[in-house]
């Protein structure tokens, strides 16, 4: 069975068109459970169509058309369950259509088609025999409909592509940071595979000039980001000049021209070099070395892309675009330049994993989740990113465009705004002071973002700069950032994190597979296990806080237990010894916290509060494991929510405990920097937010048009309902009533 149905499933898969797949889906289904007919039916606006058969007439074929409400297969995607019948013709909702032909048919075995709780059709097998199918047959045909939902959902949207040019096509996906852009589509397919083929050249003069091409644009492309980044990160900076050194005919881009001189295609002597030398450094016990097969494949692929998808990295100056890519990782968009980055679309990630997280903190428009996006008739296409519905149009027409361009204007107008109230504190109507801070990690907007009248950074992420390099980087590297970071905060708090790694934030140099990464080796976790680690990034933050620079905590993330703790202190204790040995009273103590994310803690405040001086609740993680769900997997990610009842009364119970004991509180979630999140933490007692840079307008405008008083009966309301969606009906009424309905606007 399991060999049928996946032979089934996959030439449905490798189909070229809805049409041929459903033929195919039919033909074998029919002869694999020996029936005299199977039919597809295919759900379109709310109407069910006869789409492919083999037994019916085929001329019935998009002429037999039903409503949810008629038919046997109409009952079926009605209760999205299995129907099973002897005899069809008897039940109340039999309904026969003559130009289908098929009155000699009485046996009924049906199944929806189901993906992601949508309905996208059913499959219907039939016999002559009056018989019920057996649980076998029911079994097969279910699992059959089931494993069918995501290739007859991706053909069907490869028909919307086919489409484009006369109609524009909508997307829907998870907007992942607010915001309206216009521009063409620059689609970046996943990393190119650097096993190409091993093809000899018919011409060697145009391979050698194709190869010299494409090294002297990825020489160019290393170029730009060395200037980019010389000034602000030494570190990457020494990245870049190794990877242009390797492209020297000296070097690596010698031995690539080498094989296209002995015949091979330029894809095929890049590929030949880079994977020769891989397994030769791989092999190598010395860990360094072994770490430079990382810089040969960084190397080759993008030679490879500049082979394979020319002009696709370097752009031209002027000409934002709007990035689309299976997904977005931090160091992509940290390459991409910010002036030409228009928005961001990609196919996997969650609303709020860490390349949704970075979007927000550039101010870019993103969608995650959007599916069949690398179809190569996106590129170069005029698209709308509207993030604050979650759309993506494609082509839309000029009527289309100006009203987007209206939007965005605006849009622009309401920043404004807020911004013209950026340099007064953030107090409410009823004179309580709210501080807002900025979470920051990339070093070369924090001082931008704190001249905007942040009370000074809630969180500063030091994985991001760990992230963009390839190797640990020394304790003097990290120094130099620390202190650059607390030199911008100009005496203003600044609360580090120390590093975060595993889940969605993997180390380029330190690859960790998992197979649940969000429960597993990530956070303290990983630094406990690393106490070398551990010890060097603390005593750097420390070093970097000496004489001038009194403001800095530190925090702890992914605490899972009272003994992580305690073992973490004693590192801290260390390192702060090993400070005041070589620094003497100029060592000053820094406060120390941890993240209040995994839920375990929420019952255990007492004794952390015997310990540490703070806590910071990290309402992404915590919202995540309260609900079990996997904020990055977009089959679940619409699940996470984190104004679920049930999660704003843990939010609050968290906030009651930590007055109790004694314990500063502040949130560094996403949830601070959204209006209706920023509301309810306010109307807990929340009186320390920590936001992204481009929120900060919003919520100071925000806070300072409200009191107190009445937050607490909005709180009373949301927290008697039952489910998240309710809860935005409430609030964003109430924000009507106050005529601030702007601020949630979709």
């Amino acid at each position: 069975m399991l060999t049928t149905l996946r032979d089934i499933t996959q030439s449905v898969a490798m189909s070229s068109s809805l049409e041929e797949a459903l033929t195919s889906l039919v033909q074998r289904t029919k002869q694999a459970m020996m029936t005299q007919c199977c039919s597809v039916y295919l759900l379109e606006e709310q109407q069910l169509i006869l789409s492919a058969t083999d037994g019916l007439a085929v001329e019935a074929i998009g002429k037999v058309i039903m409503p949810l409400s008629e038919g046997l297969v109409g009952l079926v995607a009605q209760r999205e369950e299995l129907v099973n019948l002897a005899k069809a013709h008897l039940h109340p909702r039999f309904k026969i259509f003559p130009e289908a032909a098929e009155e000699h048919f009485q046996a009924f075995l049906a199944a929806p088609i189901i993906y992601q709780k949508q309905v996208l059709g059913v499959i219907v097998v039939q016999q002559n025999q009056a018989r019920q199918f057996s649980e076998g047959e029911e079994a097969f045909l279910m699992t059959l409909a089931a494993q069918l939902a995501m290739a007859i959902h991706s053909l069907k949207q490869k028909v919307s592509h086919q489409s484009l040019g006369s109609q524009p096509v909508i997307y829907q996906g998870t907007g992942a940071s607010r915001g309206i852009a216009i521009a063409h589509a620059l689609v970046l397919g996943a990393d190119l595979p650097l096993e190409q083929a091993e093809l000899k050249a018919k011409d060697i003069d145009a391979e050698l000039e194709r190869l010299n091409n494409a090294l002297g644009r990825s020489r160019d492309s290393l170029n730009a980001l060395l200037q980019r980044f010389e000034r602000e990160d030494d570190e990457v900076s020494h990245i870049m000049e190794a990877l242009l050194l390797l492209l020297d005919e000296q070097s690596l881009g010698g031995e690539y021209l080498a094989e296209v001189r002995a015949g091979w295609m330029a894809e095929s002597a890049v590929s030949r070099v880079s994977l020769k030398y891989i397994a030769q450094f791989s092999a190598m016990d010395d860990n360094y070395l072994k770490e430079r097969s990382r810089d040969i494949k960084e190397l080759g692929q993008r030679v490879l892309r500049q082979l394979i998808e020319p002009g696709k990295v370097t752009l031209h100056p002027g000409e934002p675009v709007i990035l689309v890519a299976r997904e977005a990782d931090t160091g992509l968009l940290a390459e991409f330049p910010r002036q030409k980055l228009a928005g961001v679309v990609t196919e996997l990630g969650g609303v709020n994993s860490h390349a949704a997280i970075v979007a927000r903190a550039l101010g870019v428009p993103a969608l995650t989740g959007v599916e069949q996006l690398l179809n190569r008739q996106l590129d170069g296409r005029l698209m709308v990113i509207n993030a604050n519905r979650g759309q993506l149009l494609v082509e839309p027409g000029p009527s289309v465009i100006e009203e987007y361009r209206s939007l965005i204007a605006s849009e622009k107008a309401q920043q404004r705004e807020y911004a013209s109230e950026l340099h007064l504190p953030a107090v409410t109507q009823d004179e309580k002071r709210i501080h807002l801070y900025i979470n920051a990690g990339l070093l070369s907007g924090v001082e931008n973002q704190l001249a905007e009248a942040a009370d000074g950074i809630g969180l500063y992420r030091s994985e991001i700069p760990f992230m963009l390099e390839q190797r640990f980087p020394s304790e003097s590297a990290q120094v130099k950032v620390y202190r650059q970071v607390l030199k911008a905060a100009s005496g203003r708090p600044v609360v580090m994190r120390t590093l975060d790694v595993g889940g969605d934030k993997p180390l380029p140099y330190f690859p960790i597979k998992e197979e649940n990464p969000s429960l597993g080796w990530r956070g303290v976790r990983f630094s406990l296990d690393h106490p070398e680690l551990f010890l060097i990034q603390l005593r750097a933050m420390m070093t970097a806080s000496v004489v001038e620079h009194a403001q800095l905590s530190i925090l702890l993330p992914m605490v899972s237990s009272i003994d992580e703790i305690d073992m973490a202190l004693a590192y801290f204790e260390q390192a702060f010894e090993e400070l005041q040995q070589e620094y003497g009273s100029q060592a000053l103590r820094p406060k120390i916290g941890i993240m209040l994310e995994v839920p375990v803690l929420l019952f255990q405040l007492e004794e952390v509060a015997q310990r540490v001086d703070f806590v910071s609740v990290g309402s992404n993680d915590l919202t995540q494991y309260l609900l079990a769900v996997d904020r990055n997997n977009p089959r679940v990610s619409g699940l996470f929510d984190a104004y679920h009842p049930g999660i704003l009364r843990a939010l609050r119970r968290a906030r009651i405990d930590c007055d109790k004991y004694g314990l500063d509180v502040s949130v560094c979630g996403e949830l601070a920097g959204e209006p209706m999140g920023a509301l309810l933490l306010v109307a807990m007692g929340y009186d320390r937010l920590s936001m992204n840079q481009g929120n900060l307008a919003m919520i100071n405008y925000l806070l300072r048009r409200v009191s107190c008083a009445e937050l607490q009966n909005l709180l009373l309301q949301s927290l008697s309902q039952s489910e998240g969606q309710d809860v935005r009906e409430v609030v964003r009424e109430f924000l009507m009533s106050l005529g601030l309905g702007n601020t949630v606007s979709h």
